[in-house]
């Protein structure tokens, strides 16, 4: 049934469940704290686990796409293993990276979402949008529209939330923010939100970013903390939190305006030279990993109060 109507009370129903996780996590006084394990490629499933163990997560950011932890083809059969894994040391996947944009066959869109929600995964990053600077912009916005609602639509049946990371480039949709929100105020925060990227948002509003958080408001329901330097004109490289652009003050801002969602740290800035494409992490790279993520992680718990 695909009325107008049902997708009202769907979503209203959707939007009654996030809000009583929401209010379970205020009672703990405290942020979901996880981490983006895209770096980690290669490692099985219990050595992720065992990493955001120690390091003190309370879940991690999974890559559930094409190349990522999890094949969007195998999400059956093998995303069930992954939260295993972190069950047995107290951890959940808090979001899912996903590759899904559009409500296909091709994204394998319907399986991946209700896999998700069966082992209690609340939401998931959509894969971006790219502009065609060729053509008109206002045009492209109107052609993702319908294909925005569908998808929202079915994320609202099943019951997962749909979050856009903002991400900084010269053709990313939601790169300014304005044209994204144009698109997303039409929708409460529990249909789609933003997943507030620190880095991408430095980046692309320089000092205005207080005017995004301000635009979008709640519909900020996940912040992504990592830190960005200018290495030569219009050419950004990450670096480790707390060395580069970003401030605390983002962390301030946000909370001052009632955040109370979960957070996501990124340390995409460690790469292994030299290393093959699909290759498994080698050991070194494996502790130097796990050591930027202990003093990242250290820094973020500083900034948003939680050490």
């Amino acid at each position: 049934m695909n009325t107008r109507r049902h997708f009202l009370q769907t979503a209203a129903l959707g939007a009654a469940s996030f809000a009583l996780g929401s209010k379970a996590q205020d009672a703990k006084g405290k942020h979901t704290l996880c981490a983006f394990t895209k770096h980690l490629q290669g490692l099985s499933f219990d050595q992720i686990a065992d990493i955001a163990a120690e390091v003190g997560l309370d879940g991690i950011e999974a890559p559930i796409r094409p190349g990522g932890h999890v094949e969007p083809e195998r999400v059956t059969e093998d995303l069930p293993k992954l939260a295993e894994a972190l069950k047995k040391r107290n951890l959940e996947i808090t979001i899912m990276t996903s590759g899904i944009n559009s409500v296909s066959k091709e994204q394998n869109t319907e399986q991946v979402l209700r896999a998700a929600k069966a082992l209690g995964v609340q939401r998931y990053r959509m894969n971006y949008f790219k502009y065609d600077l060729k053509k008109p912009i206002q045009a492209q916005l109107d052609e993702w529209k319908p294909q925005i609602k569908d998808l929202i639509q079915l994320s609202s049946e099943i019951g997962i939330q749909p979050l856009l990371q903002n991400h900084s480039g010269k053709d990313y949709f939601g790169a300014p923010i304005w044209d994204a929100w144009s698109l997303m105020k039409d929708y409460t925060p529990q249909q789609w939100g933003f997943a507030m990227d620190a880095y991408h948002t430095t980046v692309e509003a320089g000092l205005s970013w207080p005017i995004d958080t301000a635009l979008i408001g709640d519909h900020i329901q996940m912040i992504y903390f990592k830190d960005v330097k200018w290495i030569a004109p219009g050419k950004a490289e990450g670096v480790p939190l707390g060395t580069g652009l970003v401030t605390r003050d983002f962390a301030t801002t946000l909370l001052k305006r009632g955040f109370t969602g979960p957070i996501s740290l990124h340390t995409e800035y460690m790469v292994e030279k030299g290393a093959k494409k699909d290759a498994v992490p080698s050991p070194e790279f494996v502790k130097a990993s796990l050591e930027a993520f202990k003093r990242d992680f250290a820094v973020m718990k500083e900034w948003i109060g939680q050490a």
